[in-house]
């Protein structure tokens, strides 16, 4: 004897008919509860019995469908905080289909929408817009500087304030939108305000219950191919439109993070340390007009320090190696640092008049063809040193002059005081006099050097600034590829939970992520013909930028829904994605995890097109993209599972990869015209090394659904031994009656998938939804 699963039921079409379906199997049992939150709840029993075994000898079987609607969450653990969090307005069908050995499968299908939809853009958003407004301000703190950098400036700022202001508009409008919906319908793909948001996204999971087991979950995230359709495929996608751009590198200077990072430091250093120099100098002088000349020394002491520490800090090689990158520079290369037009060019912001703008240039070109003296960055400190000992010699004589003085002074009678004093008066107004030029020959050098040193780490600071920002192409570009990243990242964000949720009590799936990290497994079914190209080659680049996204596990203050809220933290290239955990869960974690170890995610993009736009490329177009693609995904797809291989040998499947990796390189390299098998193998590489499997066609509807429900079948039959005769039964009904049929109606208002029977006849036999089903 079986029991089916706890149904939390909810005031939804279909429920009583259900109901009713349910009473007249003889041996299925309904027993009805209330739970504590007023939910109604029934369980489903049902005993299998010798005579019902007989009758599942017939050829034909009766009614593999129990349920043709049912809405609502199942299980409590469902609707726990955390899931909660992540998944909302599930829709759910439960079928019942036949095995080989005439048993029975309760498979439950479960479709949900997920929050996370709105809010993880936000978060995006939120993220990009803070270090823009920094490097604003960090340009304007960089006070004057010479005309060519403050034209690179003017380009760093203005592509800045470009982006800040559309992803100020862009969060207004999320965060207008986001307190009602949780779904971006594909009929407003192209919505400009909504360009950040995944199209279409879902969790599509699905449990298998058995006489053997008590549950057994399948899971699928489903998104529009992550594309920027506002801006749409005139020009091409990301990876072509990026590659035109490529060129803007090449006027820059490149430096490492290290280098810049010691640059800010020594800009730091400058504005700290040079007004302490200028103080005490100036104090000197000052205290040249008392008649203490231990007080002189002590301020003398004081400058002397502080002036070694100043050296100290700025003597640095990396200002000798920039100031000769800046003289490497010709006129022409810094000409070429300006700003970034759409089409990719780039100029100056011209000046007042055409005479004010040729004496800017005719004096950039003649500071530009000046030799260079290598040693001229030793000069400036060999002259801050010799300023600083032509002080205290100086200092020196003035003290011993007043030795000389007092001695005298023991001397003579008691009635030559008042002269004395007049003469000692007038020495230490010389003293001032004396120290005066001294002092501002030692300010003059400290000033040289603080030039130089200054240009330098300017120059450096600008040179990254310009690298990340201009460089990457115009603002619009730089637009596109974070939207498409956004989608990307809501999607495989999404997968992740869900992973994640479900493996908390596996400890080798927890020993995996903090050691290898986790696979997302992206699956395309876009064609690589008309704007379809444009699509792949955005969904390209946005499924690579997240190899720099990672994870985090925090512990949750409490087990309160906000409390559970995702964090980001980070910028652009090194996003960290905070999931906090309620104490109980958080404390059963592996030490690496609960120390804060970042999991990192390992995307992989494999694509094969299955319409009749696809027919059409491999006649007459070109689909190396996607077999460029699926080439390089195989790359990386075999370097995660040797590196799992190696760290984690006793794995469970692990030793079937290599099996499974060579039919995969196989069928990459084989080039069959629309070689399903390598979505097929890819997947189920996904799934034994417990990767975030996603799937996508243009808009997540039609095709996707397609992909989805015979990915469901294959693994009843592959894994629970769903009847090779009820395959079909088993493909049509959750084509005909399942949740991507429900899918289909919240998108397009109708229970057609779209396609002709003309289309159909290109797409490959298990692709095609039943008769009836579309139009």
């Amino acid at each position: 004897m079986w029991t089916g699963q706890r149904h939390h039921l909810r005031s939804s079409l279909g429920f009583p008919s259900f109901i009713r379906d349910l009473r007249k199997e003889p041996h299925v049992s309904l027993n009805r509860s209330r739970t504590m939150d007023g939910v109604k709840e029934v369980n489903v029993s049902c005993m299998e019995t010798e005579g019902e075994m007989e009758d599942n000898m017939s050829p034909e079987p009766k009614c593999p469908e129990l349920c043709q609607c049912l809405h609502g969450s199942v299980h409590d653990k469902e609707n726990n905080p955390m899931m909660r969090a992540v998944l909302c307005s599930q829709v759910c069908k439960v079928y019942r289909f036949q095995t080989e050995d005439l048993r029975w499968l309760l498979v439950r299908e479960q479709m949900s929408e997920t929050p996370l939809s709105f809010a993880l853009p936000k978060l995006l958003l939120s993220a990009l817009i803070r270090p823009h407004m920094d490097r604003v301000q960090e340009m304007k703190d960089l006070g004057d500087l010479t005309p060519h950098l403050e034209r690179l400036r003017y380009d760093v700022v203005n592509h800045c304030n470009q982006l800040i202001g559309w992803y100020q508009e862009a969060l207004r409008e999320l965060n207008r939108h986001s307190a009602s919906s949780s779904f971006k319908s594909s009929s407003v793909k192209s919505e400009r305000h909504l360009q950040f948001v995944p199209t279409n996204l879902h969790s599509q999971r699905m449990e298998v219950t058995s006489p053997d087991c008590s549950g057994v979950w399948y899971e699928v995230i489903t998104v529009g191919a992550p594309a920027d359709h506002h801006q749409a495929f005139k020009h091409g996608g990301l990876r072509r439109l990026l590659s035109k751009h490529s060129t803007c590198r090449h006027s820059l200077v490149s430096f490492s993070a290290d280098e810049t990072s010691r640059a800010r430091e020594l800009l730091a250093s400058v504005a700290q340390l040079q007004p302490l120099v200028f103080g005490l100098a100036e104090e000197l002088l000052a205290v040249s007009l008392e008649v203490s000349g231990a007080r002189l020394q002590q301020v003398l002491d004081s400058l002397t320090h502080q002036t070694e520490q100043f050296v100290h800090a700025l003597k640095d090689e990396l200002v000798r190696s920039v100031l000769l990158a800046i003289h490497n520079q010709s006129p022409a290369d810094c000409r070429h640092n300006g700003h970034a037009h759409s089409n990719g060019t780039l100029h100056y912001p011209p000046p007042a008049n055409q005479e004010e703008q040729s004496s800017l240039r005719r004096q950039q070109e003649t500071r530009y063809n000046e030799e260079y003296d290598e040693e001229e960055w030793d000069r400036a400190w060999a002259n801050v040193a010799i300023s600083l000992n032509c002080i205290v010699a100086m200092v020196d004589r003035l003290q011993g002059r007043e030795d000389r003085s007092r001695e005298v002074m023991s001397s003579e009678q008691q009635d030559a005081t008042e002269d004395t004093n007049s003469q000692n008066a007038a020495s230490f107004f010389s003293w001032q006099e004396q120290l005066l030029p001294l002092v501002l020959t030692l300010r003059d050098c400290v000033r040289e050097a603080v030039g130089k040193a200054r240009a330098a780490m300017t120059f450096v600071v600008l040179q990254e600034a310009a690298a990340t920002t201009v460089a990457q192409g115009p603002a619009q570009l730089i637009q596109r590829r974070h939207a498409v990243f956004s989608q990307a990242f809501s999607a495989v964000v999404c997968g992740f939970l869900l992973k994640l949720y479900g493996g908390l009590g596996d400890p080798n799936f927890l020993r995996q992520l903090h050691t290898v990290g986790i696979l997302a497994q992206f699956e395309g079914l876009v064609s690589t013909y008309g704007d379809e190209v444009g699509m792949l080659e955005d969904m390209e680049v946005g499924v690579a930028d997240l190899s720099g996204v990672a994870f985090t596990v925090t512990e949750a203050k409490t087990d309160q829904q906000d409390d559970l809220l995702l964090t980001l933290s980070g910028s652009w290239g090194s996003f960290i994605v905070g999931v906090p955990l309620p104490s109980e869960t958080f404390n059963l974690l592996p030490w690496e995890l609960k120390e804060g170890c970042l999991i990192r995610i390992h995307p992989v993009l494999f694509n094969i097109g299955i319409n009749e736009q696809q027919s059409l490329a491999e006649r007459f177009g070109d689909s190396s993209p996607q077999e460029r693609v699926n080439q390089e995904s195989c790359e990386r797809l075999k370097a995660y599972c040797h590196r799992l291989r190696d760290r984690l040998p006793h794995m469970a499947g692990i030793q079937s990869l290599s099996d499974l990796l060579s039919s995969l390189h196989h069928s990459v390299e084989s080039r069959k015209r629309k070689n399903v098998q390598v979505l097929w193998i890819a997947a189920s590489v996904c799934r034994t090394v417990n990767g975030v499997r996603l799937t996508s066609c243009k808009s997540a509807k039609d095709r996707t659904s397609m992909s989805v429900t015979l990915e469901q079948c294959v693994l009843l039959r592959e894994r629970h031994t769903l009847g090779k005769h009820h395959f079909s039964t088993a493909l049509e009904s959750m084509r005909r009656d399942g949740c991507r049929m429900e899918n289909v109606k919240k998108n397009m208002g109708s229970r057609k998938f779209s396609f002709s029977g003309v289309q159909l006849l290109t797409f490959p036999k298990l692709y095609r939804p039943p008769d009836g089903t579309y139009g």
